[in-house]
């Protein structure tokens, strides 16, 4: 324990351990209360205002009457109900897959389907002399700036991990040419990168994944929702209905639960299922939540004007900024950062922020590399014009001091 209480000391005096801000009551409206005074939330997720809901709140109270609270169970024992499946062929119709399945959180389907993904089983003698005398074994590759739970189900997997530049597609090649051609090929990456909101170069992808028989699995939580025509994320954003062999989302984002899914083929989920240790050994999803997420699936669906209010909220945001002399990324998604380098800076502007009514939080390392941090806004549909244009005028009031 020593080494440990050390090594936290060592971290205490750096000045970069994250203050926590208390929110009482409801936390994903766009003003929340913290310490008894209303600040604007410019760092949810809840981006189409779902999470919230009257209707979706509604059907959560019903989805505890009809389901109980926790089926106490997991799925292959005496978890699985039969609102699991609903929302499963919900899940896979809206990805336009044959086949999906439900883990408790979007980290439980990425930690688990990776790693099942390249740590094959050897179920048979042939099995076993395929993998030693035809492959070298399998290899991951990474973009750079993938989600944290990427990276923590590449280190589960006994494949190599070779990272990628971000969306540099000519340095994935590169690495693609590297490893033999009988290998096990998995290349993953995020649809819409949560630190920086830009969009994976997914036609590229296809391209680099068919030429070196590769496996592709888009890591979609902040695409679904959010880009396409209808929130159908990246695959309806680029309109391509196939070539991504594992679709991966959550709900805790645009649909305003909890929850994550895998979506693909049929055998692939089969397998999935009987295979990834955080859907066999984890307790199900909530039955109750299934039953309100797919009242988010019916609001999406019917109620257009939340995502063309997100979007219109998001450009209106990123134009400001840019007008005012923050440098930003041009895109086509809600996650806009502004860069400021520094760690400290970046947290006395956080703090600034706070101080004038607005909860936006630094993003430091390790979250992102060292001198790399930034603010992160997080824009949502049921923020108004004026509480965007109080943010702009603040942030700039703060630029020119």
């Amino acid at each position: 324990m020593k080494k440990i209480y050390e090594t936290l000391d060592a971290i205490n005096k750096t000045g970069w351990v994250p203050n926590i801000k208390v929110i009482q009551g409801v936390s994903s409206d766009p003003e929340v209360t913290i310490d008894g005074k209303k600040v604007l939330l410019l760092c949810s997720a809840n981006y189409l205002g779902l999470a919230n809901d009257r209707e979706v709140k509604n059907a959560m109270i019903e989805g505890i009457e009809q389901y109980g609270l926790h089926p106490t169970g997991s799925r292959l024992i005496s978890g699985t109900q039969d609102i699991h499946l609903k929302l499963e062929k919900e899940v896979a119709d809206f990805k336009k897959q044959e086949s999906a399945m439900l883990f408790t959180t979007g980290t439980m389907a990425n930690i688990g389907t990776i790693p099942a993904l390249m740590n094959l089983p050897l179920v048979s003698i042939l099995s076993y002399l395929k993998l030693k005398f035809f492959s070298n074994g399998s290899h991951i590759f990474s973009d750079k700036l993938n989600h944290a739970t990427i990276i923590d189900g590449c280190k589960l997997s006994k494949g190599k991990t070779h990272v990628y530049k971000h969306i540099d597609m000519g340095d994935l090649e590169d690495k693609l040419k590297k490893v033999g051609k009988n290998d096990r090929k998995l290349i993953v990456s995020d649809g819409v990168f949560s630190m920086d909101g830009d969009i994976a170069p997914l036609p590229k992808l296809i391209e680099l994944a068919k030429k070196y028989d590769a496996m592709l699995m888009i890591d979609d939580a902040h695409g679904t929702g959010v880009i396409g025509e209808k929130g159908g994320g990246i695959s309806e954003y680029f309109n391509i209905s196939e070539g991504i062999d594992i679709h991966m989302g959550t709900f805790s984002k645009s649909f305003g639960l909890l929850g994550g899914f895998i979506a693909g083929n049929k055998k692939l989920i089969d397998y999935l299922k009987i295979s990834a240790r955080t859907y066999i050994f984890s307790g199900a999803l909530w039955g109750s939540i299934s039953f309100a997420v797919l009242k988010s699936f019916e609001i999406l669906k019917k109620d257009k004007e939340r995502l063309n209010k997100l979007k219109k909220n998001s450009n209106y945001f990123r134009d400001g900024l840019k007008r005012i002399g923050y440098k930003v990324i041009d895109g086509d998604t809600p996650i806009i950062p502004i860069f400021i380098g520094d760690e400290i800076k970046a947290i006395k502007i956080s703090e600034e922020l706070l101080n004038r009514g607005i909860l936006a939080p630094s993003v430091r390392y390790p979250a992102v590399d060292k001198g790399e941090s930034r603010i992160r806004f997080s824009i949502i549909s049921t923020l108004t014009r004026e509480q965007l244009d109080k943010t702009l005028n603040t942030l700039e009031i703060i630029k020119n001091h």
